[in-house]
């Protein structure tokens, strides 16, 4: 998921994007459904006054190289730092691609450090709701959370809702050709009671049997 290509194509009812201020550190997240999964890249952007700070969570060592071991480190820390659940069920986040600028890059405020990831979905109905929640580096963050036009036409955006600070989103969908989770559970349901009364009713043959054998017993 390329951040230029998808900027063309957010949705309009996103809210507009804030202005990125020196003393901060703009983390801007893109999100993608799919009907089995979820993809997402945060983009973030640390301030000329922030830097050092950020600098200083990324190259641990302070030898002024994000080394390839201190960049998958950090991609982890802020996967860790991000919450996703799908129907009020937690998701389990996945690194897909990571991408560093240089320290100088960051000096100037210009660099952006690129994350994709995603996530499988589990099973849900018609109806969805996704809870994305991030708070890596809360004290000096400004968020921002958009969402993309889904590919599939069976997806549909029904709304989007964000906390002041945006570091809560929520995403509202509905997704055609899918069985509903009441129906699915009602199968389930009546495919256990049926098995009940199969085990039932060899259970009872089988104990008709051993009482006919200890009324009649076999003699050798």
């Amino acid at each position: 998921m390329k951040t230029r290509l998808a900027a063309a194509i957010l949705l309009l009812t996103a809210t507009p994007a804030l202005a990125h201020r020196l003393d901060e550190y703009l983390e801007a997240t893109l999100v993608s459904v799919e009907k089995t999964r979820m993809r997402a890249e945060i983009t973030l952007t640390p301030g000329v006054a922030v830097y050092p700070i950020v600098l200083a969570d990324i190259d641990t060592d302070a030898d002024g190289i994000i080394s390839e071991t201190e960049q998958r480190a950090y991609a982890g820390r802020v996967l860790r730092d991000l919450s996703l659940t799908i129907d009020g069920r937690p998701l389990r986040l996945q690194l897909l691609s990571k991408r560093f600028p240089t320290i100088e890059e960051m000096k100037g405020g210009l660099g952006q450090i690129q994350i994709e990831f995603s996530a499988d979905l589990l099973f849900g109905g018609a109806t969805r709701r996704l809870i994305f929640e991030n708070h890596h580096q809360s004290r000096i963050a400004a968020y921002q959370v958009n969402c993309l036009v889904p590919r599939d036409p069976d997806i549909r955006i029904v709304a989007q809702n964000r906390n002041y600070s945006q570091s809560l989103y929520q995403l509202e969908y509905l997704q055609a050709g899918v069985q509903s989770n009441s129906l699915f559970l009602a199968s389930w349901s009546g495919d256990r009671v049926w098995l009940g009364v199969v085990a039932l009713l060899l259970f009872a043959r089988f104990a008709f049997l051993w009482r006919q054998r200890a009324r009649n017993p076999v003699s050798y």
